[in-house]
């Protein structure tokens, strides 16, 4: 049974009031949180406490060097900003199995009366936190965030959500996809839904096929223990390209608040056909298994090649292929929309053998481009095919955790996933995780095994996203 969202009519929460930070000594304050903070701070978005609390005997001295070390390492110290960060940072060393430790953290936090909590730790602990800050009275007018993973499958998340609820309303609780914070994701959505031309041909009757390539040219990088035991599925195919699809799927809101839009993502998520295994390629590469923390005989997939359908009138019988792999040709993430063929014979046109179709480039670089066929130059009627280029923006104009730490201080919850939507999406992968389907074996800096290829052949095959973000031809409407 799904958890169903509570509370999701009262509309957005206010603002917080402190910002509390679990795991505050860990890997990912060091290389998200605390540049984010400093560039909150920058932006005048930061004026509160800030308590960072783990298990590691340090003072707040230390603390204070570990951040200024991480901003040094990631983008660089601003001395009036990180003075001011140094200013409101406070610190609790304490085991969470300790009622102590949650008691010290309620003296902290004075008169705050809606802290923030961020669990950048394992959700092994959440468990733990989150009742250790209710017995203490810190989850009380509190919000909470946790990072995904969020479940390993369908009933570990439900299990989650559960345990969640029992001490914060589903309205308190936002589970972070740094992807939904990018700049270029913003973009898709903006451009989705801000242009009429698009409505008419954005459904089945004039398009052929979806492609979302998440491509990365390197390996787990010291990562292997941890992704023998999560694999490509459940990394990033269940959460950040579900969720691009979601949107490029979805309905219009009816209004631009939180509820509205995830109210159409959650419809979609539950009209996507769950997988099953002759819908899926998963492959390994070769190397893997002799990488430090993995399984001599691991069968984890470091790709996964897809083919989704939606099933409402909208999508009907269109192939959504989506595609994820390490040690890839190179690092790029694009999703291609096929348009169908116009039937050029009818009215005798040469050279015209590649489809219209639109792109969003989202990785590294921002590039939205609409592909058409042109007329080349001279007498005959003879096309060739450009890319008309919409936007090309070469960085993020802020830091996804800078966006998403903003939006959930100030209590809006739309680029967050709300426990529905999660469920649903684990329904769409449940079928497959695991050795459902068999492995494949691919070379790195390929593009994965050939069944993958095999998946998409009546719809003329993957489109391989290209090193450079720009095309060889483009022309600006």
């Amino acid at each position: 049974m799904t958890s169903q969202p509570a509370e999701t009519n009262s509309g957005p929460l206010g603002p917080a009031d402190a910002f509390v930070f679990f795991g505050a000594t860990g890997d990912l304050a060091y290389k998200k949180i605390f540049p984010a903070l400093q560039a909150l701070i920058q932006r005048g978005q930061l004026d509160m406490p800030i308590i960072g609390v783990a298990k590691s005997g340090w003072r707040l001295e230390e603390l204070r060097a570990r951040a200024r070390a991480s901003l040094a390492e990631n983008g660089g110290v601003d001395e009036g900003a990180f003075a001011k960060l140094s200013q409101q940072l406070g610190y609790v060393d304490g085991d969470y199995n300790d009622e102590a430790t949650f008691v010290q953290l309620r003296q902290r936090l004075g008169n705050a009366a809606h802290p923030l909590h961020y669990l950048a730790i394992p959700p092994s602990l959440f468990a733990t936190v989150a009742g250790g800050l209710a017995k203490s009275g810190c989850a009380e007018g509190a919000r909470i965030v946790v990072e995904k993973p969020f479940g390993r499958d369908l009933e570990s998340a439900r299990a989650l959500t559960r345990t969640l609820h029992q001490h914060f309303p589903e309205r308190a609780i936002f589970r972070i996809d740094h992807y939904l914070g990018k700049e270029a994701v913003q973009n898709l959505i903006f451009f989705r839904f801000a242009n009429t031309f698009l409505e008419p041909i954005w459904n089945r009757h004039y398009i052929d096929n979806v492609q979302v390539t998440m491509a990365e040219s390197f390996g787990v990088q010291g990562r292997g223990k941890f992704y023998d035991e999560v694999g490509t599925i459940r990394d990033v195919v269940q959460n950040h390209l579900l969720q691009i699809v979601a949107l490029l799927a979805m309905e219009a809101p009816s209004r631009r608040d939180q509820d509205s839009i995830r109210d159409q993502k959650a419809v979609i998520f539950k009209a996507m056909r769950p997988l099953d295994a002759g819908s899926v390629v998963r492959g390994q590469f070769r190397g893997f298994r002799q990488e430090a923390g993995v399984a001599p005989e691991s069968t984890t997939e470091t790709f996964a090649a897809l083919r989704l359908f939606i099933d409402n009138w909208r999508w009907a019988d269109v192939p959504f292929y989506i595609r994820a792999g390490k040690c890839l040709p190179v690092t790029a993430t694009e999703v291609l929309v096929t348009l169908t063929r116009a039937p050029q014979a009818a009215f005798g046109l040469v050279g015209v053998d590649e489809p219209n179709f639109l792109r969003f480039r989202l990785s590294p670089h921002v590039l939205i481009s609409l592909g058409a066929q042109v007329k080349a130059p001279g007498e005959a009627m003879v096309g060739e095919p450009v890319d008309l280029v919409a936007r090309h923006q070469s960085a993020e104009a802020s830091l996804p955790y800078e966006r998403l730490l903003g939006d959930a201080l100030s209590g809006e919850a739309m680029l967050f996933t709300r426990a529905d939507a999660v469920e649903a999406a684990w329904a769409v992968v449940e079928p497959v995780l695991g050795q459902a389907a068999p492995l494949a074996f691919y070379a790195p800096g390929t593009w994965g095994p050939p069944e993958a290829e095999r998946m998409i052949v009546p719809d003329d095959g993957w489109h391989n996203p290209a090193e450079a973000p720009m095309p060889a031809k483009t022309a600006s409407p």
